[in-house]
């Protein structure tokens, strides 16, 4: 027995009356995405104030996807089968929880790994769920407005605006505020908590279904879509491949060109990366296409340009071209953040949407490996040569995603 979408009913309807309820699903995803990215920005401090280890700091960074990944599938499983509301509200307290263990590093590492553990949790939970209920809440009897693209413009609006304030806060508090080991995570607890009460207040939008095996759940059979294979899965990992390259690798290769600003620099490449991610998203709406994958397809050339202009900027170590090049790929990003989730919106039945949407954005973030790839490789290679090379297997992905523009549309 498939699951659908539930018609709204006295049952489902929230408590207090809303004429915009996919709101209250916004602002959870939102909290939830400032827990994942209020860190980035602090990895500096750890390692050149608090003094922990590279590998020590590499390990904060890898224990948050190990709680990210699995909960991208898991919570998406689970909510397809019984219902999007307490999935999303667990969301939230692991955003809270690892917020809390974060704000006692006075302790050592380990609340560190644990409280970012968690942190993976809370986003892989809030992207799975939460983009599946906004594109739910986002389509009639809920918002009688919006357009069919509406959904997934607002569930990527959300995790990037989310991201960049969290990136912004943290990181203008650890350059020139008090207590930075601290005092962004009790903001972010501040921020947070409320959602507990407010995402309980959001209609569910989908009917539990019957006990099924674990593997049942789990099992995602729109995965092997061949447009959900032969092109969406091509552009995916390119997408966090450019986030992670403009404001996580960058701001090390231009570290010395920051000088004592090293901390402001790398947020303010963080916020414009993602504040132009979320700028550009009306214009992705309309790039957008049904019949084409027009919209990945202008994205990975966005991010070739991109790639372009970050290697000028390593290569001249100038700090304002590293500012044009996290803009060139924030704007490339945003596009195919849209397009990536309509594609998967419209290859997903409703009973796999969350699932779906969990493998997309699993698959997607193997590109935040890719900082830690190219400093492996150098030497022998230069890191000019590297984003040569990686600019060429992008032109690579572009043929392929235009190979398959308009092959095995959904529905056709």
């Amino acid at each position: 027995m498939s699951l659908r979408a539930q018609p709204t009913t006295t049952l489902n309807r929230p408590s207090s009356p809303t004429t915009r309820p996919w709101l209250l699903v916004f602002g959870a995803l939102f909290v939830c995405a400032w827990s994942g990215n209020q860190f980035s920005p602090l990895l500096l401090m750890y390692r050149d104030v608090e003094h922990y280890s590279s590998a020590t700091v590499t390990l904060f960074l890898g224990v948050y996807v190990a709680g990210l990944a699995p909960a991208l599938i898991i919570a998406g499983a689970v909510s397809d089968h019984l219902g999007r509301k307490l999935p999303m509200i667990a969301a939230v307290a692991f955003g809270v929880l690892g917020s809390v263990l974060l704000a006692f590093d006075q302790f050592g590492e380990v609340p560190i790994i644990i409280g970012r553990l968690f942190a993976g949790m809370s986003v892989g939970t809030a992207m799975s769920v939460g983009t599946s209920w906004l594109k739910e809440l986002s389509w009639p009897p809920h918002d009688l407005t919006a357009d069919a693209g509406a959904g997934a413009r607002r569930a990527s609006l959300a995790f990037t605006l989310g991201s960049a304030l969290g990136a912004l806060v943290a990181g203008c508090i650890a350059q020139w505020g008090p207590s930075p080991q601290i005092l962004p995570f009790l903001i972010h607890i501040a921020v947070t908590v409320p959602f507990l009460w407010i995402i309980a207040k959001a209609p569910e939008t989908v009917q539990p279904g019957p006990p099924a095996p674990i593997t049942t759940r789990l099992r995602v059979t729109s995965a092997r879509h061949r447009r959900f294979v032969r092109v969406v899965l091509i552009c995916g990992p390119w997408l966090f491949v450019a986030c992670g390259l403009s404001y996580g690798y960058q701001p090390v290769l231009l570290a010395d060109s920051a000088g004592g600003l090293g901390l402001a620099y790398a947020t303010l490449l963080s916020v414009i990366a993602l504040g132009a991610g979320a700028a550009v998203q009306p214009l992705a709406r309309r790039i957008d296409s049904h019949s084409s994958a027009r919209g990945l397809i202008v994205a990975l050339i966005t991010l070739i340009a991109g790639l372009m202009v970050m290697i000028a900027s390593v290569a001249t170590k100038d700090l304002l071209i590293g500012v044009a090049a996290s803009i060139v790929l924030g704007c490339g990003f945003g596009i195919g953040l849209v397009s990536g989730l309509m594609e998967v919106q419209r290859i997903a039945p409703a009973h796999e949407l969350a699932k779906l949407t969990g493998v997309f954005y699993a698959v997607a973030y193997i590109g935040f490996a890719a900082p830690t790839l190219l400093a492996a490789l150098t030497p022998p290679f230069t890191t000019v040569e590297l984003l040569v090379i990686l600019a060429g297997l992008l032109a690579v992905s572009v043929a392929v995603v235009m190979s398959g523009s308009r092959k095995h549309l959904p529905g056709r």
